[in-house]
């Protein structure tokens, strides 16, 4: 099998999952590949994500590493068969590697968990927004409305957003683009799989990060991903503790950010301050 000349970041993962693995069972690569029957440099390719695996070697491999939980073999092994493509790839050479990385990610995702401190999310914003944002680039729109679907298409998964009030004062696109916006943060929270909270300026708790970030959650805990987006491209982040480090932040973000939108409350119900009130305020004052 020719080795990948373009590896994405989820067949890059599972290798280093596979490295992961082996490092921790205290076994050699040449002595892992004798185990299914294959070099110490085969293998090694396979933990660089140059190839991938089928799913009887994989098998093998996890049994002798002592890896067995089901869920994790399954999601696994989907890795391992990975071929990179999806609906992303008819964007290559129109968005960057990263992009597509990002959209597989959230594809194959169980859950997603979003921080945002000066732009609304990606996957929430609307047309007129993401215009200015993208400096009106008709394939990179076209792209974006394309990801979105991983959250109100056929299949949309549970997206979490934790979004800084100082993203809701940014009027790109003018006040009726930004008053679109915010119209669309109300109603897609209606969605049962959709929660919004914001953030406020009020908030007088400190959580150690600066930076937007999201939480890629997969089907098992192990292969949770949390990434940051900044102008050179996205950085992705594996190592377990480094993870939960951002689970744990995101956690925190959840319990100091205002109770979630929900149109559906009547206002005698409502709590002094809720998402959907400083929302509401925001949007009347445009």
């Amino acid at each position: 099998m020719a080795l990948r000349t373009q590896i994405s970041e989820r067949q890059r993962r599972f290798g280093a999952e596979l490295r992961r693995l082996r490092e921790g069972a205290g076994l050699a690569v040449k002595d892992a590949g004798a185990l299914v029957g294959m070099g110490g440099p085969q293998l090694s390719h396979i933990e660089a994500g140059r190839t991938g695996l089928d799913p009887d070697r994989l098998t093998t491999l996890l049994n002798a590493y002592g890896h067995m939980d089901e869920t994790y073999v399954t999601a696994l092994q989907e890795m391992g068969l990975s071929n990179g493509k999806g609906w992303w790839s008819a964007f290559k050479g129109s968005v960057n590697a990263s992009a597509l990385d990002l959209a597989e990610s959230e594809s194959t995702a169980a859950s997603l968990s979003s921080y945002e401190t000066l732009l609304i999310p990606g996957l929430l914003q609307v047309p007129r927004y993401s215009e200015v944002i993208l400096s009106s680039d008709e394939k990179k729109m076209e792209f974006r409305r394309s990801r979105q679907q991983v959250i109100d298409g056929d299949g949309a998964i549970p997206f979490h957003a934790v979004i800084h009030e100082a993203a809701l004062h940014t009027r790109f696109g003018g006040p009726d683009a930004m008053r679109d916006q915010l119209d669309h943060l109300v109603e897609i929270s209606e969605l049962d799989h959709v929660t919004i909270q914001i953030l406020p300026f009020r908030c007088t708790d400190y959580v150690s990060t600066g930076t937007p970030f999201m939480i890629v959650h997969g089907a098992h805990r192990d292969l949770d991903t949390a990434l940051m987006e900044h102008p050179g491209g996205t950085s992705y982040l594996s190592d377990q503790a480094e993870v939960a480090a951002y689970r744990a932040k995101f956690d925190a973000l959840k319990a100091l950010a205002l109770p979630a939108l929900d149109a559906s409350l009547p206002l005698r119900s409502r709590v002094e301050h809720d998402s959907w009130g400083l929302v509401q305020h925001l949007r009347y004052t445009l």
